[in-house]
């Protein structure tokens, strides 16, 4: 699918084609770039609303500066689509988030114009930050470096860090505040609020602009003018503005608010901003999902809306009554019948109260959930806290977002054995997000550090009965790691009950081979388990469940009974499930037994279905099948085909 013949787009196939246009046809262009997103994404879905909010934006840099020479790095990235468009992939655009074809996200190895790689949010000034420090060691002094990051994204500890860093050093460095007020959901916190205060204080910022501009060009001030520009704005902060400018205060020179979808003065601004040495912050306010008035008027569900019709906004894909529920609602319902039998049941979550279903608690239990904005950090040691003064906080945290509180975790819960229980979700392959979203390291991540539970449910009934068994009195860390999407039970709401904790147990019997599986992907396992036995191989099949404390008396069991044995994990294949195996009959010397280990290569997976994904890993049913077939195949067992 491409850009229809005709249209300014249809003969933009660089930036450099782009500037060739006179600026004001450049509103026309934008037109063009936000009809082809929405053509391909109502059919091949990915992330909608953010990119249709930067759309004049990013014609804008693109213009202004001289990219790929000058550096433009995109925050999260889920809003670069008009980015990839007109950086030469349109007609390829089509295969965004598709298995082998270009990422949903930025990504160093696709062009040239992918400056730095990201992914996971708040991570763009810093990495422009060092991109100007080396430009200038290098001597290139002229290049500039353009770090775009959302006002969710600044809410992150790392973003605070490097305005810290780079407020003092003399790098030629702009960072765009791209201000929508939302990030998934609605944006939270201080900053939040923060930010209206300096986009309705008209009167300061019209007053600070025009003086200094004034003060900018020769005066009879000299040299000295814009220091006294600086004194000014002071004195009329605390009356016009009532409180000082934060980016200012870093040492950012603040230009803004000015309109994010005006184009032709985005682009004369950011020229003019071009002169300005050191670093600059230039505050743009747009609407998510600007042009579409669906997307403009339901910003969450828009944000990654599935295939839709343009026309009406609804979805086309059919949703069948019969299927059962995704973990996320499990989860988001469960917690609250939780909390109403535990009053000390508290939600925690970093910006993800949707994705997660913690948005159920919050609108039935506003006093005990909490959104702490993307801060993932914070949210572990927040959940500390809370902890440490009596309470059961479930820490809702994406599988690979919880790597960016690696530290927390261990020295803020497990350090002190507090009564912390995380519910990773997304644990395992995510689909077409790929790479930078895909939880696969989680087992792995957690099973070296000391006092903590570990545990994947098969089921929606037992990430409930998990869930229950968390947060029973005398607990420690207990992590809870689930899959994203639908499980397999329609009959899941059933009375709480104990789960031993580092019990696992026995799905399948068998006599020829065992397989030990942890989580949702034991499911593909067993109906592995149903092909072999049409083999005339019959499998046991058992889910360990507890990977820490792992059923050791289990593992002695199996041991003895079977000399051939196959792990399955939706993780890496490195350091979790296939590990502990592993490690334990070595332990406890079974030198006899031949163990094969199912898992994600150590690789990165890039996007795709989660079954292309699977078959590419050999972790889906054929995969699993086709292991055991070649582990009977080499003790010389008759296999009929």
């Amino acid at each position: 699918m491409t850009p229809a013949q005709g249209t300014l787009l249809s003969n933009i196939n660089s930036p450099a084609d782009l500037r060739k246009l006179p600026v004001d046809e450049l509103p026309q262009v934008c037109k063009d770039v936000r009809q082809f997103i929405l053509e391909v994404i109502s059919r091949n879905p990915g992330h909608l609303g953010a990119s249709l909010g930067v759309v004049e934006l990013t014609a804008a840099i693109h213009y202004a500066f001289n990219t790929p020479d000058d550096k433009l790095i995109w925050d999260v990235g889920h809003q670069a689509y008009a980015h990839k468009i007109l950086t030469g992939r349109k007609d390829v655009f089509y295969t965004n988030r598709s298995y082998h074809g270009i990422s949903g996200f930025p990504r160093m190895t696709e062009s040239e114009y992918d400056a730095f790689g990201t992914g996971h949010s708040s991570t763009s000034i810093s990495a422009a930050l060092g991109m100007a420090v080396a430009s200038g060691l290098l001597g290139n002094k002229k290049q500039q470096h353009i770090a775009v990051i959302g006002d969710g994204s600044m809410t992150a500890g790392m973003a605070m860090e490097a305005l810290n860093n780079a407020g003092v050093s003399k790098a030629n460095l702009l960072v765009i505040l791209n201000d929508n007020g939302i990030a998934i959901d609605k944006s939270v916190g201080g900053l939040s609020r923060y930010l209206p205060v300096i986009t309705t204080s008209r009167t300061y910022n019209k007053l600070k602009d025009k003086i200094w501009w004034l003060m900018g060009g020769k005066t009879r001030y000299g040299a000295n003018s814009r220091a006294v520009v600086k004194q000014i704005g002071n004195a009329v902060k605390a009356t016009l503005l009532k409180e000082s400018n934060l980016f200012e205060a870093f040492g950012f020179r603040y230009f803004g608010p000015v309109d994010g979808h005006d184009v032709v003065k985005l682009v004369h601004l950011m020229r003019d901003l071009q002169n300005i040495p050191g670093p600059k912050l230039l505050h743009v306010i747009t609407v998510k999902g600007k042009g579409y008035e669906k997307a403009e008027r339901d910003q969450t569900f828009f944000h990654a809306p599935g295939i839709f019709d343009m026309e009406t906004g609804e979805l086309k894909e059919t949703h069948c009554k019969n299927q059962p529920p995704k973990y996320q609602v499990v989860f988001g319902k469960t917690i609250i019948e939780l909390a109403e039998l535990n009053k000390k049941i508290v939600g925690v979550t970093p910006a993800m109260p949707t994705g997660c279903s913690l948005n159920l608690m919050m609108a039935k239990m506003p006093d005990r959930a909490f959104d702490v904005g993307i801060a993932e950090q914070h949210a572990v040691t927040f959940s500390a806290g809370m902890a440490a003064s009596g309470l059961v906080p479930f820490c809702n945290i994406y599988s690979s977002f919880m790597q960016r509180a690696y530290d927390q975790l261990i020295h803020d819960v497990a350090l002190q054995n507090l009564h912390v229980v995380f519910c990773l979700d997304r644990g395992g392959l995510v689909g077409e997000d790929g790479a930078t979203h895909h939880g696969v390291y989680d087992l792995a991540y957690l099973r070296a550090i000391p006092n903590i539970t570990i545990c994947s449910p098969m089921n929606e009934e037992e990430l409930r009965n998990m869930m229950y068994t968390a947060q029973l009195e005398g607990m420690g860390p207990f992590a809870i790691r689930y899959p994203r999407g639908r499980g397999i039970k329609h009959q899941w709401k059933t009375p709480f009950s104990v789960l031993p904790v580092g019990k696992g147990q026995t799905i399948r019997e068998g006599k020829d081979l065992a397989i030990i599986s942890i989580g949702h992907i034991g499911n593909l396992a067993l109906e592995a388990c149903d092909q072999l036995s049409e083999k005339g191989i019959e499998a046991a099949l058992y889910d360990i469940r507890f990977l820490k404390p792992i059923d050791e008396e289990l593992l002695h069991e199996i041991f003895k009974r079977f000399n051939k044995v196959i792990t399955i994990e939706d993780g890496c294949i490195i350091g979790g499930l296939g590990s502990a195996i592993t490690e334990f009959a070595s332990d406890h010397g079974y030198h006899d037994v031949s163990i094969r280990r199912l898992g994600i290569p150590d690789r990165f997976i890039e996007q795709g279905t989660l079954e292309e994904l699977h078959h590419e890993c050999g972790i889906d049913t054929e995969g699993i099948r086709n292991a055991g077939l070649q582990t009977m195949q080499h003790s010389n067992f008759r296999i009929d085909y």
